[in-house]
């Protein structure tokens, strides 16, 4: 097996990157950029403030060793890249690591510094061109405080919630990247006033803190993968929020869950952080009681420690941190999660994307969605500019932010951003029969 050479924290780029940047010569995450310049869409990797034009360095052929064909990186989503699996991306990753190395800085510096591009100067599109997605519901924290909401708060779990990944197929083109508008949905909702439900734009309309994972096509197809195995069919992570509409949720949900509360928009980082990057940040989860059944049993290091923030931004640019929790909270994995997934010979094509669900940590301030920290409006939080919110309202920002790190790696592996602002519904044309 190729080893993960890129991850050698003693690294550093002769490239200007500073000590807070998500984007070290240990990251090199994966992404879609354009510039005024070129406004066509190609592959790039993120390296401090730049993005590196993969096109253009492929022109120098400086590539040429690695056996992929030089068109790979003029397409405009990842998707041919990721057909090299995880040992082409991984000899990849690592070939970029010793270009942009400081110790190999008169072999290729010259000419592989016109190929960078300040990220200020790009736009930056979605990653991949999705295939399908599934949002799962994995984060106890959260399942036990939804369930004391709704039901009886001394039963809050589901009986079958801890025996198996509970998770539904979404709408993968509801997602867009980071910094696109959401626009507030029309949906059915019962107002306080009146027993008939009423279209209405929503009212309770809230973030949900996920990391998403991207898939390489899985093949032979239909064949069950092991949870020991899902590493190799991950390509790598992105931050995602998955907007819900509460009111109109929970008119919904009942018997077949999500429909219009969810499929209006989904916001994705631009950068995949390949899987190989968050290597030195596995951690173990916690006992699962009940036993699980011997197909999702995990006898190795399969979370991770990923540090976890929501920013909100009212229309007058003040912050407010609203969430601060970490992705090793979850009680299923994303190993877990796959092997769950493909156990009834589901077929997976190449950017499948499996969202986490909503990730919430057991303490206040880790909730991981505004339904949990206001206890569905009856709690209102408190902004920084004095104002307060039970639901997000039209003119605010949310932000998705996270990075991994700790003492013993002295490097620390960021995400960057998803972030989207509220717009106001859609006028609606109801003509009178």
């Amino acid at each position: 097996m190729t080893s993960i050479a890129a991850n050698n924290p003693s690294l550093q780029s002769w490239v200007n990157v500073e000590p807070n940047s998500d984007f070290p010569i240990q990251n090199l995450p994966f992404g879609i950029i354009s510039d005024a310049n070129d406004p066509t869409p190609r592959v790039a990797v993120a390296i401090g403030d730049y993005a590196l034009d993969l096109r253009a360095a492929a022109e120098t052929s400086l590539l040429d060793e690695l056996d992929i064909e030089r068109d790979t990186y003029e397409q405009a989503a990842l998707n041919p890249l990721m057909g090299y699996k995880k040992m082409g991306i991984r000899a990849l990753r690592n070939r970029l690591s010793e270009l942009l190395d400081n110790q190999h800085s008169d072999l290729y510096q010259a000419k592989i510094e016109p190929c960078l591009k300040p990220l200020t100067d790009c736009q930056l599109h979605l990653p991949v061109s999705i295939s399908d997605i599934t949002d799962f519901y994995s984060s106890e924290h959260h399942a036990q405080r939804v369930g004391e909401l709704f039901r009886d708060p001394d039963n809050a779990l589901l009986p079958n919630w801890k025996r198996m990944p509970i998770g539904y197929d979404g709408r993968a083109s509801a997602v867009n990247v980071s910094g696109i508008d959401i626009q507030r949905p029309l949906g059915q909702i019962k107002l306080p006033d009146n027993p008939q439900p009423q279209l209405e734009p929503t009212r309770k309309l809230d973030y949900e803190l996920e990391l998403a994972y991207i898939t390489f096509d899985i093949e032979p197809k239909g064949q069950p993968v092991a949870t020991q195995d899902a590493a190799e069919h991950i390509f790598g992570f992105c931050l995602y929020n998955d907007w819900s509409a509460r009111d109109i949720q929970s008119l919904e949900y009942q018997p077949l869950g999500p429909f219009l509360s969810k499929s209006f928009n989904s916001t994705l980082s631009p950068w995949v952080v390949t899987l190989d990057a968050l290597e030195p940040f596995r951690v173990s989860g916690e006992t699962q009681n009940p036993e699980v059944l011997d197909y999702l049993k995990t006898p190795f290091n399969d979370h991770l420690a990923i540090d976890l923030a929501v920013t909100h931004t009212t229309p007058d640019g003040i912050d407010t941190t609203l969430t601060q929790t970490n992705y090793s909270t979850m009680y299923w994995s994303m190993s877990q999660q796959l092997a769950h997934h493909t156990i009834n010979n589901c077929r997976f094509n190449a950017a499948s994307v499996l969202a986490s669900g909503t990730i919430s940590g057991p303490t206040p301030g880790s909730e991981g969605c505004l339904l949990e920290k206001t206890r569905n409006g009856a709690n209102p939080v408190k902004l920084n500019d004095g104002s307060t919110r039970t639901f997000l309202e039209d003119g605010d920002t949310i932000t998705l932010s996270g990075r991994a790190h700790k003492e013993e790696y002295s490097v620390t592996i960021g995400f960057g951003y998803a972030a989207g602002r509220i717009t106001p519904a859609i006028a609606l044309k109801q003509d009178t029969p």
